[in-house]
């Protein structure tokens, strides 16, 4: 579990993942050795990507953002020198070394240019979509990391989907003290809400939230993501996505921080390499 490796035996890339994606970090863990660090520098990327929104001013600047790391990648596969930056080295290593793929990683960001539109995000289906592309996306970039192939990869791009689904229905109140809601725009209207009522009351978005996690936990069960033992790490963060819309769909929260039984649902298919 990541709170029982001592900091020393991480590199920084791996500190950075605990620190920034303890989800993934864990999950991360039952990667092959050899492809651990690779993966990490995956988290990593994942989450400047998810802060490029955050951490602008205005969505102008978050697509500013986003292209910087896409022209990041592209230098890394046409052979220029790397940036200068703590997440775009290692990044810059890995797609040299022929481990990250950087078709995927371009379609990462282009994913979250849907963060930055000032509408929001208008449909329930462009939401699916938006999240079969960002955390679905980054499912399938680490399945490829970790040697899934064929139609492993489209089962991953689901879990990884579910996952972002959970993702940004637990954070709905985080993500309105910053002046954000992600939630399609037709489903609050279905509730006779709007975007800015969510963001000065999350509380409101109470139904709208256990709507739409009822209908992900419903796909989650579904979906058996049977990716070979070697791949498992990329299909884990399906676990969590169950508990956490199952408690979703009920109208609970979600702690911010991981309870034991979490952790221990997630250790205990990683050791059995399956979901």
């Amino acid at each position: 579990m990541p709170d029982t490796i001592p900091p020393q035996a991480l590199s920084p890339l791996g500190a950075f993942a605990r620190a920034h994606d303890p989800d993934r970090f864990l999950c991360a863990l039952f990667a092959p050795a050899e492809r651990r660090e690779a993966l990490f520098t995956l988290i990593a990327y994942n989450h400047e990507l998810a802060r490029a929104r955050e951490a602008a001013r205005t969505p102008m600047i978050a697509l500013i953002r986003l292209q910087w790391w896409r022209d990041a990648v592209e230098e890394a596969a046409t052979g220029k020198p790397p940036r200068r930056h703590e997440v775009a080295g290692p990044l810059h290593a890995a797609i040299t070394a022929n481990l990250l793929d950087p078709a995927g990683l371009q379609a990462m960001a282009d994913a979250r240019e849907a963060e930055a539109e000032e509408e929001g995000i208008p449909t329930e289906a462009a939401f699916a979509a938006y999240c079969r592309a960002s955390a679905g996306g980054f499912a399938v970039t680490a399945g490829r990391l970790l040697g899934a192939t064929g139609p492993v990869l489209a089962a991953l791009q689901e879990a990884g989907a579910a996952y972002g689904l959970a993702g940004i229905l637990r954070s709905t109140a985080a993500l309105a003290s910053q002046g954000r809601c992600l939630l399609p725009a037709d489903a609050l209207a279905a509730a006779g809400l709007t975007a800015e009522e969510v963001i000065a009351d999350p509380a409101t978005a109470t139904p709208v939230i256990a709507t739409l996690a009822g209908s992900g936990l419903r796909q989650a069960q579904a979906l058996r993501a049977r990716p070979p033992r070697r791949a498992i790490a990329a299909a884990l963060p399906l676990v969590l996505a169950r508990r956490d819309l199952r408690r979703l769909a009920r109208g609970q929260t979600v702690p911010p921080t991981r309870g034991l039984g979490d952790r221990l649902a997630v250790t205990l298919a990683g050791l059995l390499g399956r979901t």
